[in-house]
């Protein structure tokens, strides 16, 4: 049973699917791993176990009876603190939300459920969502699993860490501006940006609903395309046969190579090495759309998110961590037409962008230039944090403002990934190039 926390979520499926697993003991293995971990409450912010129960035990009804209803059906799972639970607080990772009760479970809970996944509970993050590293002192921060010292990545530090340290089978948070991509990438996981508007934001507690969406944290590319089919309550897609062979990628240099530093531009290139071995065709490009897209950046976030936030932050500005709050208000000065003026360049670039990547199956880079950094340093040097976390969020960004899928997966060095950008609604057809490279990369 031990082993069940380092399983991959699929090969649980399999294993209840066959009758070798006990949902129900499943289940209780996890919470009581979570409930004695050094790390446990360093992870999730609060546990539902009446719940995972009820479901466990009604998922081991259906196995027996031979009515499964999906590949992951009595499969634990963790959600980010931003999924409405209903009857259980969901708080986002601020005091200003602090004993938010929901009456309704978000919609891609909902489905989930309907799917059979089983919610183990909800899981620390950035506060409202809004850093790449993972840091919150205002609730907890999770430290990375391949180095005690430093962030876990974010804003679904919980999420990644929850499966990384064996306390999850599979977990599921948001990405705004790579908050599933760099902790996944940190912790040494597949994580997958999902295309914005694919899966429901119902019930998920915005931040910038245009550039929001909802994606799985996972241990291999099977799991996560099982993840997503959970989230839309569909068939899972067929990975099989999947190859490299005949592929073509664009290796982006604009932006994405800038500051690359040592450790994760090793692993980089040595990542793309193995794909041009396993048979892709590796196309270097430039594209300048991307450049003058990260030029309104400012604008476009922290407008957003400051009008959305506004009235409950300027009510009790002092219930925030300083940095976050810094952040937020940024958005104070942009005009009205300043903000809509940015979205009118931004679509233009996303049609250049379209056109200059339609003949490629997928665009590589490095998910993130930097290692993870250390938390006590971010917590008393206000200029290496806005730095490190600028630097975080740079490659993964630029998914979020093309407004395609992306994917990131470990690259085999520690807390280095490298990150597919696909065309959007492109999901499976990156999830599959992904199954390839993931074979080509180990």
């Amino acid at each position: 049973m031990q082993q069940w926390s380092e399983t991959s979520a699929a090969d649980l499926g399999r294993g209840i699917g066959a009758g070798q697993i006990d949902p129900v003991e499943l289940t209780a293995l996890f919470l009581d791993r979570i409930g004695s971990h050094r790390l446990g409450k360093d992870i999730y912010a609060r546990l539902t176990p009446e719940r995972a129960m009820a479901e466990a035990q009604a998922a081991a009804a259906r196995a027996k009876a031979g009515r499964r209803l999906s590949p992951l059906d009595g499969v634990p799972c963790s959600w980010k603190d931003l999924f409405d639970t209903a009857g259980v607080a969901t708080e986002a990772g601020s005091a200003l939300l602090a004993g938010r009760v929901p009456d309704h479970d978000a919609g891609v809970l909902r489905v989930a459920t309907s799917m059979g996944l089983v919610c183990l509970g909800k899981t620390h993050m950035s506060e409202l969502a809004f850093s790449g590293l993972g840091l919150n002192p205002v609730t907890r921060t999770p430290p990375c699993v391949n180095d005690k010292n430093a962030v876990a990545g974010g804003s679904s530090s919980g999420a990644a860490t929850s499966v990384a340290f064996g306390l999850a089978p599979i977990a599921i948070g948001s990405d705004t501006g790579g908050s599933v991509r760099i902790p996944a990438a940190w912790n040494d996981l597949v994580g997958l940006k999902t295309t914005s508007g694919l899966l429901s934001l119902q019930g998920v507690v915005p931040l910038c609903a245009r550039f929001d969406t909802v994606g799985p944290l996972s241990r291999n590319v099977e799991d996560a395309a099982l993840a997503l089919a959970a989230l839309k309550g569909a068939a899972p897609m067929d990975l099989r046969g999947a190859t490299l062979k005949g592929a073509r990628l664009a290796e982006l240099r604009t932006i994405a190579a800038d500051d690359l530093r040592d450790a994760p531009g090793a692993a980089y290139a040595a990542a793309v090495e193995k794909l041009r071995a396993a048979g892709a065709d590796i196309v270097t490009i430039d594209a300048p759309e991307v450049a003058d897209a990260m030029n309104d950046t400012a604008v476009l976030y922290t407008a957003e998110a400051y009008g959305q936030w506004r009235d409950a932050i300027e009510a009790a500005p002092d219930k925030m961590f300083d940095r976050i709050l810094e952040r937020f208000r940024a958005g104070a000065g942009v005009s009205g037409p300043d903000f809509v003026a940015a979205w009118h360049r931004l679509d233009a670039h996303r049609r250049v962008w379209a056109a200059r990547t339609a003949g490629f199956d997928a665009v590589i880079c490095p998910t993130a230039p930097i290692l993870p950094p250390d938390a006590n340093r971010l917590m008393t040097d206000p200029d290496y944090y806005v730095s490190e976390n600028l630097l975080a969020l740079r490659n993964t960004r630029i998914g979020n403002l093309m407004g395609g899928a992306g994917l990131t997966l470990p690259t085999g060095q520690p807390s280095c990934g490298i990150l597919f950008m696909g065309q959007p609604y492109g999901e499976e057809r990156l999830l599959r190039l992904g199954a390839a490279a993931e074979a080509a990369l180990r």
